[in-house]
């Protein structure tokens, strides 16, 4: 199948990844759209796990106010080069993702920082309506850990799925753009502010 300029610009805009990706993207899965999306996050995840060791010294605070003033947000992301931190892409990354947890309300960056109180709280909760349910005593592990997962999902930011595109989690989206732009970028903290809340 013959890839054209036109395939190129549509996967190109809807993935962000280089010109050359997106034609070689193409060309792995013979013109089909989905599959090179695939093809190329997958290169994108692969590629962001070589940098995953690389110093991340420079990097930008953003920010992002929604509802006429009511929910506000800063973000701390870094970079390996201020060049990088300059780019739009990585500005609009920035952007996103702060846009992102005024929509989602994330409690903490990664599990580590989720307070363990709360986790415990929650288990004590799932574990009596199991219990309540009649559920037995062997499957009842099994089921709490389970929703523990999902409850972290929805309150840890990298493991939120991504407000613009459920099908990928932030982590993800962090990772393509770590993949598109060719150096490591790290999530470093965020607060949410909201009127009443």
């Amino acid at each position: 199948m013959e890839i054209t300029a036109k395939m190129v610009k549509e996967l190109r805009e809807a993935t962000g990844a280089g010109m050359m990706d997106c034609k070689n993207a193409l060309k792995e899965s013979a013109g089909d759209m989905d599959k090179a999306g695939d093809y190329l996050r997958k290169k994108g995840i692969a590629s962001a796990a070589k940098k995953e060791g690389r110093a991340t010294s420079q990097g930008i605070v953003g920010s992002y106010i929604h509802m006429g003033g009511k929910v506000g947000v800063l973000l701390e992301v870094a970079c390996e080069t201020d060049f990088v931190a300059r780019t739009d892409d990585f500005q609009e990354f920035v952007h996103n993702v702060a846009m992102h947890i005024a929509a989602a309300s994330p409690l903490a960056l990664t599990r580590e920082e989720v307070d363990p109180s709360l986790i415990d709280k929650e288990k004590e909760i799932y574990r009596a309506q199991m219990e309540e349910q009649g559920k037995p005593a062997e499957m009842i592990d099994k089921i709490v850990d389970g929703k523990v997962d999902k409850y972290y999902s929805e309150i840890v930011l990298l493991e939120q799925k991504y407000v613009k595109d459920p099908d990928v989690t932030v982590a993800d989206y962090l990772k393509s753009i770590i993949g598109s732009l060719g150096e490591n970028m790290q999530i470093k903290r965020f607060a949410r502010f909201q009127i009443g809340g």
